[in-house]
């Protein structure tokens, strides 16, 4: 890989990581939604607030998949793997479209009616969702000739 996409590589692994403890998505943090939720949504009679008030162990929450996707970004960029940047690309799109999909399908398109003003402050999602589009940018870099 050029050495251009290493550093964007770098920097879009640290925004995930660090966007990965952070509000994501009206007060939610990821590590109070449990795997549990992504796979099989969310109770029904909820409201989003009580999303936040869940006591999630780390290990079983939707930061994990985040910060293994951030891992996965961050090894590409320290190694040059490009293998290990699109799994880490497609984990962490993946779980953040779980997280919107199922909060549009249990809270009634929530996201679409209120979106002016439910992404305010939530610099978690704007971070990792950021930090997940550059890096898929960076790795549809071509790579560099080899020389003869």
């Amino acid at each position: 890989m050029r050495t251009l996409v290493h550093l964007v590589l770098l920097i879009c692994g640290i925004a995930v990581a660090v966007g990965s403890f952070m509000y994501v998505l009206a007060g939610v943090k990821p590590n109070n939604v449990r795997l549990e939720d992504l796979r099989d949504g969310f109770p029904a009679g909820w409201a989003i607030e009580q999303l936040g008030d869940q006591s999630v162990t780390f290990y079983r929450s939707m930061a994990i998949l985040l910060l293994a996707s951030a891992v996965l970004i961050l090894i590409a960029a320290l190694f040059g793997s490009r293998i290990a940047a699109w799994i880490g690309i497609i984990v962490g799109l993946g779980t953040l479209g779980t997280f919107y999909y199922r909060v549009n399908d249990q809270f009634d398109n929530v996201i679409r009616e209120n979106y002016s003003t439910i992404l305010t402050n939530q610099t978690g999602f704007i971070l990792t969702a950021g930090g997940l589009i550059l890096a898929l940018l960076a790795c549809l870099v071509p790579r560099e000739k080899t020389r003869a």
